[in-house]
């Protein structure tokens, strides 16, 4: 995969535009059919407090016209936190090496699974450093694992960068998303902060996405480590690689991450570009109206009360209760990838989404039902997913209700699904009704 470097890197540098401009690209963003990397570029430049709160704005309304109210939940899985790469912001890096590691089994994996099941999650990210004893049959064992064993609906997968085959073999085991982060897109940053290991190849770490399209994958997330680099770099770099993407394979990245430099063990002292809030807010907006039809993913990096800020201004997916080291949800202390700043339960976090006027959503439908890849972008820009993500995200919340919510939560559930039903599609809504009363009876896992 090409990207033009000096080209982002000139429009990275771009002086803040006019107001006549800004409004101008603003007002060609309301309409949800996504910008160019120019027009990207402009918005990123924004520092007016008006315009900015402009842009936030019109990226919210962008984001309920595309995928309505609600906001999905899952949480991360840590496999293994053995690491032959020497990355200097992470904790798994293989330098540290008096600490405790960990690679769970798959008996471990699957109790782990099980913790999060019992919690209500049905959508599990699995993470894992990179190391050859622990690759891509120990991998695929623990996915294969998971579905057979713990009821867990959807299992993606944030694995170190595999040729082609092994990423088919990966895809056959029922993984969903394929999650690989470029870090930094700026190749003279990349090269310090990756010094050793197999990751200091960055050809071969942007181009798996090509390599996993080609593998089956219908569904990719991306994502750059904010505060390595410029995060206007970044950003652009990140905006055009999924342009790459969507040229060659008709789809858009499933997602874009927005992780924030955190403290790690033994990791950088500091951000060597730091990010304020009001700038990754503006990452966010900027993401949300580049690319109108990928999922925004907010981690447990960001405090609990700025996450609740995002979800206004783009951001559609959540973490939540998240443990970033193997055995974490059991209790086990190891190493840890990073420090987290979100320590909420599920229901807190459902019910602070419930307190924004959103609607949480544990829907799990598009990858059981092949809605997945130039179908799934193709129907979110022609503005056809909003009523299945609304009805889908009623379903999900009634049923966890349903089994795991607790007494003192039910009577704000129950309000955000009756809030929730007003917003449904008319051509559904009567389905939307039969299907409740159907959880009602007894019966689970319905989704349109």
């Amino acid at each position: 995969m090409h990207l033009d470097h000096e080209k982002i890197s000139a429009l990275a540098a771009l002086g803040e535009p006019a107001e006549a401009e800004a409004l101008g690209v603003l007002e060609k963003a309301s309409l949800a059919g996504g910008l160019s990397l120019e027009e990207a570029a402009i918005l990123l430049s924004i520092k007016d407090s008006a315009l900015l709160n402009e842009l936030f704005r019109i990226a919210g309304e962008v984001k309920e016209r595309v995928f309505g109210r609600r906001i999905v939940l899952f949480a991360p899985l840590y496999l293994s936190n053995y690491c032959t790469n020497g990355c200097t912001y992470c904790g798994f890096r293989s330098q540290n090496r008096d600490v405790p590691r960990k690679a769970l089994t798959v008996d471990e994996a699957v109790s782990e699974a099980k913790a999060l099941v019992a919690m209500g999650f049905k959508r599990v990210l699995l993470v894992t450093g990179e190391d050859p004893r622990w690759g891509l049959d120990y991998i695929t064992s623990c996915v294969r694992a998971i579905y057979e064993r713990t009821g867990m609906r959807i299992v993606h997968v944030n694995a170190p960068p595999m040729d082609t085959d092994s990423l088919r073999e990966l895809k056959k085991s029922g993984a969903g998303v394929y999650q690989s982060f470029q870090e930094t897109y700026h190749r003279p940053t990349y090269a310090v902060m990756h010094p050793s290991g197999r990751k200091k190849d960055y050809d071969f770490r942007l181009d798996v996405m090509d390599r996993a399209m080609d593998a089956g994958f219908g569904d990719v997330g991306i994502g750059p480590l904010l505060g390595l680099y410029d995060y206007r770099f970044d950003s652009l770099a990140s905006i055009a690689h999924s342009e790459r993407l969507f040229k060659n394979y008709g789809t858009h990245a499933h997602t874009i991450s927005i992780p924030r430099l955190r403290p790690a063990e033994a990791g950088l002292d500091d951000a060597p570009y730091r990010v304020s809030d009001e700038e990754l807010k503006k990452v966010v907006a900027v993401f949300r109206l580049s690319v109108p039809s990928a999922g925004i993913v907010a981690s447990t990096r960001e405090p609990a009360e700025f996450r609740a800020t995002l979800i206004h201004t783009g951001a559609t997916q959540l973490s939540a209760a998240s443990r970033t080291n193997p055995g974490g949800y059991a209790g086990e202390k190891s190493l840890e990838q990073f420090s987290t700043n979100d320590h909420r339960s599920l229901i807190e976090v459902i019910r602070s989404i419930i307190d924004e006027g959103l609607l949480p959503s544990l829907c799990t439908t598009c990858y059981r039902v092949g809605r997945t890849g130039s179908e799934f972008t193709g129907k979110t820009m022609a503005g056809e997913m909003e009523k299945f993500c609304q009805a889908n995200a009623v379903l999900t919340l009634k049923e966890y209700l349903l089994d795991y919510c607790q007494n003192g939560s039910k009577e704000a559930l129950q309000k955000a699904i009756d809030e929730g039903l007003k917003g449904v599609d008319p051509g559904i809504r009567k389905a939307l009704a039969q299907k409740l009363d159907e959880l009602e009876a007894g019966e689970r896992d319905l989704f349109f």
